[in-house]
């Protein structure tokens, strides 16, 4: 049986389509539900503080709900933003392809007014007697099959301005969707950045009122040391993902050598069921530092993360006079000023964005020599895990303590810390 060509075109569209609308539909509904619970995780924050008396409202673990809910609130803040830009090139795109529809309809209604025009004024019998006329029969053949691809062409010139005007409605139902959802999430991001506004207040005030306190800066201290050890564990599960990293790109390759396709390789190493791939064929998140320059070679010459700065607390032990205790430091703290822009040291790739007690909003960026610098203390982030950055590329801005604004900033070498002060240039 011979399959019509516009037939088989449309069956392989709706095949491929299939497969890409499950997919969509699969995006759209994480991204829904980590918002949702990024909200459900702020309502249970906000619950919290409202259980409290007047009292237990001002302490630090209070001022550390506060902290969270800001995080989550840059975070609600950021998804919203990155879709409303998703959006906007949606738009784009439809408003592009409803320009190129209007084009051609405007086109293919002047040839046929032109071809209707023609019909007025000379008549179907004129077509007839140019073939009577001919002076041959194979002229009168050639006039024949002319005159027949003509009235073709115009057979499909109508085809054609149906189907795109049909494409068109279609294209300008799309783009008012779009255009009513990106009103939506515009809507819903000022409606968030009015409550981390009111947020910032309320944590001022507790800010203000225990930034003095002892039990408060106790308090702070242990939620440092137990954030020191939750960063070592995430340092160490980075530098796991960089050896599986490592070890898989090293299989692909004995892979390609020896003939073997990549997908039969995953599919052997996971049983059948291969990893998540983006449009590129890599990973969602591409952790590799290829490309990328050395960055042991950038010892006592490095960037600092902050323009202006001293540094506050040293690496390793220091005493703290006001509570008489030894703590230990496995970066240093760095005292700035309010909402100091913090920057890339290196460029390297953002591999893992949280929020520790203690610690607050912390970034970790990966660099070229499985080293990593870690970043803590921010007030709001700039970036998402899987950017690549740039020397000097602002990932966030410095928040305040009850020490004041301080920066935490950590450099490891595989599980390693290192003395940022061996690294950073001389001011």
């Amino acid at each position: 049986m011979v399959i019509n060509r516009k037939y088989l075109a449309l069956i392989i569209l709706i095949f491929f389509s299939s497969l890409l609308w499950p997919q969509e539909n699969k995006q759209i509904t994480r991204k829904k539900s980590e918002l949702s619970d990024i909200k459900d995780e702020i309502t249970s924050l906000e619950k919290e503080i409202k259980l409290k008396n007047s009292k237990e409202k001002e302490s630090y673990n209070v001022l550390d709900n506060y902290n969270k809910q800001s995080y989550l609130l840059h975070k609600l803040i950021n998804n919203l933003k990155n879709e409303e830009q998703e959006k906007e090139k949606e738009i784009e795109k439809t408003s592009t392809e409803i320009k190129t529809l209007q084009r051609d309809i405007k086109k293919l209604k002047e040839n046929y007014s032109k071809y209707v025009v023609a019909i007025y004024k000379r008549g179907k019998p004129d077509e007839l007697a140019s073939v009577l006329d001919a002076d041959s029969f194979e002229q009168a053949l050639l006039r024949y099959k002319y005159l027949e691809k003509f009235s073709e062409s115009r057979q499909n010139d109508l085809r054609r301005l149906k189907d795109k005007t049909e494409k068109l409605i279609t294209a300008e139902k799309i783009l008012e969707k779009e255009k009513e959802e990106k009103l939506a999430l515009t809507n819903s991001k000022l409606s968030e950045e009015k409550n981390l506004n009111v947020k910032k207040v309320e944590r001022r005030k507790i800010l203000k009122t225990i930034r003095h306190d002892k039990a408060a800066l106790k308090s702070e201290l242990l939620a440092k040391k137990s954030a020191e050890t939750r960063i070592q564990n995430l340092i160490s599960k980075l530098v796991e993902e960089e050896k599986r990293r490592r070890e898989e790109a090293e299989r692909l390759a004995r892979a390609k050598a020896s003939g073997k396709t990549r997908d039969k390789l995953l599919a052997s190493k996971t049983n059948g069921a291969l990893p998540k791939l983006n449009n590129e064929g890599s990973f969602d998140v591409n952790l590799s530092t290829k490309g990328f320059t050395s960055f042991s070679d950038l010892k006592g010459k490095l960037h600092w993360p902050v323009e202006r700065g001293r540094i506050y607390r040293k690496f390793g032990e220091n005493t703290n006079q006001r509570l008489q205790t030894i703590t230990l430091n496995y970066g240093i703290d760095i005292k700035t000023t309010s909402d100091a822009d913090v920057k890339a040291v290196a460029e390297g790739v953002v591999s893992a964005i949280d929020w520790l007690p203690g610690y607050g909003s912390v970034v970790i960026i990966t660099h070229k020599g499985d080293y990593r610098t870690v970043f803590s203390h921010l007030s709001n982030i700039f970036v998402k895990e899987g950017d690549k950055v740039k020397t000097g590329t602002i990932i966030g801005r410095v928040g305040e303590s009850l020490e004041g604004n301080i920066l935490h900033f950590e450099i490891w070498n595989s599980r390693n810390k290192q003395n940022p002060e061996n690294w950073l240039a001389r001011r």
